[in-house]
């Protein structure tokens, strides 16, 4: 069996997870969010969320 280790340079980003930023810092840096898919042509027609 083979005793090499892997070393990164980095911490994982599990193991170092980001600070905590509020909402409107994100909205700032990200913009308003999105939804997933776009609206079908009669949702969008008769104004349906």
């Amino acid at each position: 069996m083979s005793s090499l280790s892997y070393r990164s340079s980095r911490p994982d980003g599990w193991v170092k997870p980001k600070s905590y930023s509020d909402a409107s810092l994100r909205y700032k840096h990200h913009g308003k969010i999105l939804p997933m898919e776009e609206p079908g042509f009669l949702a969008r027609l008769f104004g349906a969320r």
